[in-house]
């Protein structure tokens, strides 16, 4: 791991010296290498697959794991929406002229040397490449055992398409060791990791949490959450939460729980249930809920919190939106909340109160995406309130310096 980590450091050195022009030149080489080597991740891809359908992967964890040359396609087009991108670096944020004649710049810098640990998302190792690569991040990328063959076909294409372009291959490093003992030395790459993003479940993050002596940007699980107001379009609703449970069941922005008004349960619930069975959604909730539909099961409190990654969806009964707020910010993950309604006060005190890194009025979770949002592909959604929060794109690979101009000034 140290000598990645000097590898590293020399490209970091290295990555200082090359031009935006240069930089976008070799992410579009990425993304047409990634095209021209479609079949040969995918029949990596399928080894992945089917060692994971040995290990009793759920569905929602294999359509993660799973790639095809449409979602390759759609990686290099997230690479090229990248590169078309402005350069974070270089910027200036603010400058100044002082009255004994120095001129202070703040200016924005790369981070360094970024580490990313992370579990059955192949897709991450492309994204997170070439994130780094735009910002002028050298990068190491460590993923789970489940996607070792995904990722290391996809590393080597993006490594010998910089190599080709004049780039240190060393920009872009794949740990290829998946045992715990890779994680807990990545953890502690004080001197040459700046920073360290955990992807993944909350069991990865937490332990990246509490044990990285590097600095880490915590991004969340995503137990997200939708509440439909008494005043809310009961159609509109049951579309949206529709959408936001069934559209990709595997990822941290899908709506795992449901929060209903008392006042509308038993028009509204009827009519979500009936197109979440459509896809066989398993509904737990809460006394009411079950007395509201047929075919609730019971929630215990622990369902309240649980991020599925499934067709599951637990459902809370609250009496105003007080209760709604107070019972989604205890157990949210801080990652993406929604409410569904027509009342413009309700909506204001919802967006002001939910303690969430995205918060929504009358729209789907699955927006919170680095795409969705202009950004281009992203890192990840940090759920923390240090140095970024919500979809991490370019702008939050960066950190800044300050640049000072003289001509003597002493003091």
């Amino acid at each position: 791991m140290i000598s990645l980590g000097k590898k590293a450091l020399a490209a970091k050195d290295f990555l200082s010296t090359v031009t935006e022009e240069q930089k976008n030149k070799a992410l579009l080489a990425i993304a047409a290498a990634l095209r021209e080597n479609s079949k040969t991740i995918v029949n990596e891809n399928a080894k992945d697959l089917q060692n994971g359908r040995e290990a009793g992967l759920n569905e929602g964890l294999l359509d993660r794991l799973m790639l095809d040359e449409g979602r390759i396609n759609a990686i290099a087009d997230g690479v090229e929406s990248v590169a078309a991108l402005p350069d974070p670096c270089g910027l200036t944020l603010d400058e100044v002229t002082r009255p004994n004649g120095l001129l202070i710049k703040k200016v924005s810098v790369p981070l360094g040397v970024i580490g990313i640990i992370y579990e059955a998302r192949p897709n991450v190792t492309a994204d997170a490449a070439v994130l780094c690569l735009k910002s002028g991040n050298a990068v190491i990328l460590r993923g789970g055992k489940e996607a070792i063959n995904s990722n290391i076909a996809i590393a080597s294409v993006m490594r010998a398409a910089i190599s080709e372009c004049g780039f240190d291959e060393n920009c872009i490093q794949l740990v290829t060791d998946t045992s715990r003992n890779s994680a807990n030395e990545m953890m502690h790459l004080n001197g040459y990791l700046d920073c360290l993003i955990p992807r993944g479940g909350k069991g990865l993050i937490k332990a990246v949490v509490e044990n990285s002596t590097v600095p880490v940007i915590e991004t969340g699980s995503g137990n997200c959450h939708i509440y439909v107001d008494e005043s809310a379009d009961v159609d509109m609703a049951a579309n949206i939460i529709f959408n936001a449970k069934t559209q990709r069941i595997g990822v941290c922005n899908a709506c795992e729980s449901l929060v209903i008004h008392s006042g509308i349960i038993n028009e509204a619930l009827p009519k979500i249930k009936a197109q979440l069975d459509t896809k066989n959604v398993e509904m737990r909730g809460d006394e009411r809920a079950m007395l509201a539909a047929d075919g609730v099961l019971p929630a215990s409190e622990e369902d309240f919190e649980t991020e599925y990654l499934d067709y599951k969806i637990s459902v809370k009964t609250v009496d105003d939106l007080d209760e709604a707020i107070k019972h989604i910010n205890r157990c949210s993950t801080k990652h993406s909340e929604a409410i569904i309604t027509n009342n413009y006060k309700n909506a204001a005190e919802f967006l002001a109160r939910i303690d969430s890194s995205s918060v929504y009025v009358n729209a789907s979770t699955r927006f919170t995406d680095g795409g969705e949002f202009g950004l281009g592909a992203e890192i990840g959604i940090s759920t923390q309130k240090l140095h970024a929060r919500g979809p991490m794109g370019l702008r939050e690979l960066t950190t800044t310096k300050y640049l000072i101009f003289g001509n003597g000034q002493i003091r």
